[in-house]
């Protein structure tokens, strides 16, 4: 999602599948189409492979992976730079009755319906 918290791209995936396995597929997909992303944000869980794997595809174009970490000094709830993003998207997508909990068989009825619980969170705010 970018700086707004709107969905660029999203990928579903099995749950036998790691998160940052999952992002590298959704890189993949959103690499031709975003061409004008420069920085990705992260979080801790992405460390890792997928840090060199972002440092192998700036051979071909100009792209940064921060990850973003919590401070081992904060002790209880601290908000984050950037990942309060994510987790509202994550709130305004939880308002719809489709997504409250996980109804679907499959993986791409769960792509279109955050698509669509998306689409009607931004054309609410087209409408205002």
């Amino acid at each position: 999602m970018d700086t707004l918290g709107l969905i660029l791209g999203l990928k579903v995936h099995t749950a036998d599948i790691q998160d940052r396995d999952g992002a590298r597929l959704l890189l993949e997909k959103a690499h031709g189409s975003f061409g004008w992303l420069k920085v990705i944000w992260a979080d801790s869980a992405y460390a890792g492979k997928l840090v060199d794997w972002v440092a192998m595809l700036k051979r071909h174009r100009w792209i940064k992976l921060d990850i973003v970490r919590r401070c081992d000094k904060v002790s209880g709830f601290k908000v984050l730079p950037k990942r309060w993003i994510v987790e509202r998207t994550f709130g305004w997508l939880s308002k719809s009755r489709r997504l409250s909990k996980d109804y679907e068989t499959s993986v791409e009825s769960s792509e279109a319906f955050i698509l669509i619980a998306m689409s009607r969170i931004m054309t609410a705010r087209l409408a205002r």
